[in-house]
């Protein structure tokens, strides 16, 4: 049996993310008739058996076709106010066309505090499964109304939030629809003949040689959209590395999903590293918020990433940030790439007293030794 083929076989929970130029028609208007598409596809993978939930952009692009505006606003509240309107209109056509199938759409605004905190973390997480075992198709989406800074930013449309609740769900499977047919070979491409890579690795940094524009080639109207290519290829990152599979396809491709889930060749798939990563590791790799960085030398990055080892104050080579004990902190190797997130032992005022000493002067430096590691390898994941 092909790689697709077992990878959808496996995939009793999927989450689906749609970006804004899939649901939205040249003018900026939501496509009505692409909504239904989609939801009827849900609708048939629900009752299959399989638990689905959709993380969905268009509030925006939503907001601007019912009110008639022609471009994306660019002042805050007023921009907030769009969102608002927007968001219900999303979200009732989604039930409308659920309804037909005898499904409602459950929504769910989160912020980014939501999954920093590990104990909301985990009511969302409750309330998820909740809605599932009510034959429900919760409908994701950021609560764009109180977090503004998200609608600014160009990293992620909602990429990097799909890539959370994947790993918060341990869903196996995570497709990511754009209106790009796929990961784009940049070598092999030209002009408007565009080759889609079938299967990459993002193991490290092997996305350096994929097509990574912003803009589709076609895309015409208002510019809604703040994503791209390249916060897909970092949210399937964040997933591969948990040990889950993503694809990266063409929403307005007729029955996408369900070609998927057979097993056919549709767009660019990244198989999921070997081995699964606990609840907690995922929470802490991928939702939890960081509050400083720890720099370590190059033997402390190898025990990290390649032997699974805890990470000492030996190996710390810089403090960034204030911090305190507990908090989660990015580990970057001496290139500055981040290669592991993890909960630490010590307050950043502690470790600029430690850092780059052996083990046995900690006490000497600090005048006690509660641990031996700066962050130990149970509250350490791998994010590289």
């Amino acid at each position: 049996m092909s790689t697709r083929r077992n990878i959808a076989k496996a995939a009793d929970t999927l989450v689906v993310k749609v970006g804004t130029r899939v649901l939205t028609g040249p003018s900026g208007a939501l496509d009505l008739d692409r909504v239904a598409g989609l939801a009827d596809q849900l609708a048939q993978i629900v009752e299959g058996g399989r638990r689905v939930l959709l993380v969905s952009s268009g509030a925006v692009g939503a907001g601007i076709g019912r009110l008639g505006i022609d471009r994306r606003p660019s002042d805050l509240a007023e921009l907030q106010a769009v969102a608002s309107v927007g968001q219900s209109c999303l979200i009732e056509a989604y039930n409308r066309a659920l309804e037909k199938h005898g499904r409602h759409a459950a929504q769910v605004l989160l912020t980014t505090d939501d999954f920093n905190d590990r104990s909301r973390y985990l009511n969302v997480r409750n309330t998820l499964f909740a809605l599932f075992r009510l034959g429900a198709v919760p409908i994701v989406n950021e609560n764009d109304v109180v977090r503004v800074d998200e609608l600014q930013r160009s990293f992620g449309d909602n990429d990097r939030l799909a890539a959370m609740v994947t790993n918060l769900l341990r869903a196996p499977l995570l497709v990511l629809l754009s209106d790009v047919e796929g990961v784009y070979d940049l070598e092999a491409s030209s002009g408007e003949e565009k080759v889609v890579i079938p299967e990459i690795d993002l193991d490290g940094t092997a996305a350096d040689g994929l097509v990574r524009s912003d803009v589709a080639p076609h895309h015409t109207g208002p510019q809604l959209s703040v994503g791209g290519m390249q916060s897909k290829l970092e949210a399937a990152r964040l997933v591969a590395a948990a040990g889950e599979s993503v694809v990266i396809a063409s929403g307005r491709r007729p029955n996408v999903l369900l070609d998927i889930l057979a097993g056919h060749d549709v767009g660019t798939l990244v198989v999921g590293a070997d081995g699964s990563t606990s609840s907690r590791k995922r929470w802490i790799g991928a939702a939890a918020r960081c509050s400083g960085r720890l720099v370590v030398d190059a033997g402390a990055a190898r025990a990290v990433c390649e032997r699974g080892s805890s990470l000492l104050a030996v190996g710390v080579t810089q403090v960034v940030g204030e911090f305190n004990k507990g908090d989660a902190v990015a580990i970057d190797d001496s290139s500055g790439r981040e290669i592991a997130r993890g909960l630490t032992n010590y307050t950043s005022a502690e470790l600029l007293k430690i850092a780059g000493q052996q083990a046995d002067r900690i006490a000497e430096l600090l005048g006690h030794c509660p641990y031996t590691e700066v962050v130990h390898r149970d509250n350490l994941a791998l994010v590289g």
